[in-house]
């Protein structure tokens, strides 16, 4: 059974960081481009960040670029978002997903997704 599971979220102030982990089991997702997404109560799904599956390539959100860093461990089959300077807007559910054919700062294209975990962000 395919599994992402999403861990490190939690509740942070202002300013501070936090680092997503992203762990893929039943199957190796080193073919696979990878992605982090968040939804805010009451708005929809956004594209946060993506990566590709060879790393060459990366996509940031205008709002988080300079604050987020995602990376992957592809021995481990692990994703990470790492999240600086956050700010009360980045309060959200942080999803994972991956998929083969993707297209970057959209959900087009991704296969499996995380349950998710909660950032929230206090001012």
């Amino acid at each position: 059974q395919v599994q992402l599971v999403e861990s490190g979220g939690g509740l942070v102030q202002a300013g501070g960081s936090l680092r997503l982990s992203c762990a893929a089991s039943g199957r190796t997702f080193s073919g696979y481009h990878m992605g982090w997404f968040r939804q805010a109560p009451g708005k929809e799904r956004e594209a946060v960040a993506a990566i590709s599956w060879s790393r060459i390539s990366t996509y940031y959100k205008d709002s988080v670029k300079g604050r987020f860093t995602i990376s992957r461990d592809i021995a481990k089959n692990t994703m990470y978002l790492q999240m600086n300077s956050l700010r009360p807007e980045d309060t959200a559910v942080y999803y994972c997903a991956a998929g083969s054919t993707v297209l970057f700062g959209t959900s087009t294209g991704y296969d499996y997704w995380g349950q998710g975990t909660q950032v929230t962000v206090s001012s």
